[in-house]
């Protein structure tokens, strides 16, 4: 198809949007309620353009034979300004967070004062994970979609007309009093930052001042593959080192890894797979490191209980060996210390308050979070020094790395289960089918006589597509947010897939530069056992490192 774009001749795809068009010719049109995983509703009318002299949204429209697309007029500019205002009275420039998009449209479109008077008097919602506040809400809808089409949980929706028109969740209760899984990805696909977590940061503030008690810190595998983006480092820096030494400079008295937390996890679901398949108990076995797939089967699927693994997630498992087998071998009292996790992920922050768990986790922080700590102590992060962590605790394998990505859990599962089963060496130690980008990944493994199906979903609607074949196979993992942990709704906030491939190649990488790439093979893993659980599956490991699930109710 041959069209004029902005006086320019060029021959397009005609199947594809204007806006699409313009991208892919270095051509800038501000968006707000676009995203390219979502379906474009043109709600905001910002990426207004001309198409043959009228006003057409670039999202949704797409070219036609022969026609003159013009991007930059008086007509055009004065249209998005003006839809800019009506869409977010009462909200300034200061208001906004540089993490959000809305403060570059906002350059972007020429926006700076505040024309409109605002007519929003919501009363903002608090919750255990997440903080919804409805007066910065401009109605793009993406929370809304993301919440029913990615995730396909539908705890949120429009309500209303006209100016009184509000996301809210179903009935207007508060999320807590709906299906909200807390995985806060409609927080990740908030442009305004009208959902945020709940912080922990002032508490972990106050406790690294009380001399008199231990704070120590733990952070998941796929912090150190996202926490450079916070400081304009190239996505997919590997920052491990870095990390551990801005904590240390924040006043950490022990800085652990939750990746060792992972090995644990892997020792426990790998012995419970074994003894299932041995003694014919229910099959398949179904992994639970993330907390808000936890809690979508209790809301959703509580048949499934029976198949879940009782392990408690990896930073879970790390808490209460910080207050039992450390604080033992460090000779201070559980009470003395205070354990900060460091997590990718908002719904640990609910996980840490279940009572099934006797957490002994006191603070979560996400990524974000831990950005902003090291920004408040100006720590100039992208030149520090590469330091280790405390090694009582701190010393993992590449198989805790990778349980940041999707299918990441599933193979360092297969690697261990694999060589304690059969007694024979791995010949690979990567399974390449669960490191493809793909929203369900299933493969299989013969354990002596018998092969071992295997399947792992990442998203809310995978999730629901692969339990409808759950039969068809003997182990699952499942993720609830796109991507995994590398797509939590703790992490920095990004705008496409490549991002997400960037922080799962990363974490591959520290995985195959790793010297121990096996759970099994952790030697400070065999010293816990041995000085402290007995075995794995032991009446000792069940009540430090398991729990227990329980039915609950969609409203």
């Amino acid at each position: 198809m041959k069209i004029k774009l902005n006086g320019k001749h060029l021959e397009v795809n005609g199947n594809k949007t204007i806006l699409d068009i313009c991208k892919d010719n270095g051509i800038k049109i501000p968006t707000l309620c676009y995203h390219k995983n979502l379906f474009p509703e043109a709600r905001c009318r910002l990426c207004l353009v001309e198409l043959n002299g009228k006003l057409v949204t670039s999202c949704s429209t797409k070219p036609i034979e022969g026609c003159k697309i013009v991007t930059k007029t008086k007509k055009i500019l004065k249209a998005r300004k003006m839809n800019m205002e009506l869409m977010s009275p009462g909200i300034s420039m200061d208001k906004l967070g540089n993490d959000f998009e809305a403060r570059k449209i906002y350059e972007e479109v020429g926006l700076d004062n505040e024309r409109f008077k605002p007519r929003k008097n919501y009363k903002v919602e608090l919750g255990d994970s997440l903080v919804r506040d409805n007066n910065k809400c401009v109605n793009c809808g993406r929370c809304v979609q993301v919440c029913s089409k990615v995730q396909e949980v539908h705890a949120i929706d429009f309500a209303s007309r006209a100016h009184n028109e509000h996301v809210t969740p179903y009935c207007e209760k508060t999320l807590a009093g709906v299906a909200c899984i807390r995985c806060g990805q409609c927080l990740i696909n908030c442009p305004v930052g009208a959902i945020t977590e709940v912080s922990h940061l002032g508490k972990v503030e106050t406790a690294l001042k009380n001399k008199k008690k231990q704070v120590i810190v733990q952070t998941a595998p796929s912090i150190r593959a996202a926490l450079g983006e916070l400081f304009d480092m190239k996505t997919g820096s590997l920052v491990t080192g870095k990390m551990v030494t801005a904590l240390r400079q924040c006043g950490f008295d022990k800085i652990f890894d939750v990746d060792l937390g992972a090995d644990m996890t892997i020792m426990e679901e790998s012995a419970e797979l074994v003894r299932r398949i041995k003694s014919n108990e229910t099959l398949p076995l179904i992994t639970t490191c993330c907390p808000a797939w936890i809690l979508m089967m209790e809301q959703s699927f509580p048949e499934l209980i029976p198949n879940m693994s009782t392990c408690k997630s990896p930073h879970e498992m790390l808490g209460a060996l910080i207050k039992s087998y450390y604080a033992k071998k460090a000779g201070i009292d559980s009470k003395d210390i205070i354990v900060v996790s460091i997590m990718p992920c908002v719904a640990k922050k609910f996980e840490s308050t279940r009572p099934e768990l006797y957490t002994d986790v006191d603070y979560v922080l996400t990524t974000r979070e831990l950005g902003r700590l090291i920004k408040k102590r100006n720590i100039d992060f992208a030149n520090l020094p590469d330091s280790e962590f405390d090694p009582t605790l701190g010393i993992s394998t590449g198989a805790g790395d990778i349980f940041g990505t999707a299918g990441g859990v599933m193979e360092a599962a297969l690697r261990t289960t694999y060589e304690v089963v059969t007694k024979k060496k791995l010949k690979k130690v990567e399974f390449k089918n669960l490191h493809e980008f793909k929203g369900i990944k299933e493969g299989s493994i013969k354990l002596r006589n018998k092969t071992i199906r295997y399947a792992c979903a990442n998203g809310g609607a995978n999730i629901r597509e692969l339990l409808k074949h759950k039969d068809d196979y003997d182990f699952i993992e499942m993720m609830a947010c796109p991507g995994g942990c590398i797509g939590g709704g703790g992490q920095p906030i990004y705008f496409d897939d490549e991002t997400l491939k960037l922080r799962s190649k990363a974490l591959y990488k520290q995985d195959s530069k790793k010297e121990l790439r096996k759970s099994h093979e952790n030697p400070i893993v065999k010293e816990i056992y041995k000085k402290c659980l007995g075995e794995p599956g032991s009446k000792k490991a069940k009540k430090f490192l398991h729990t227990k699930y329980k039915k609950r109710s969609c409203f």
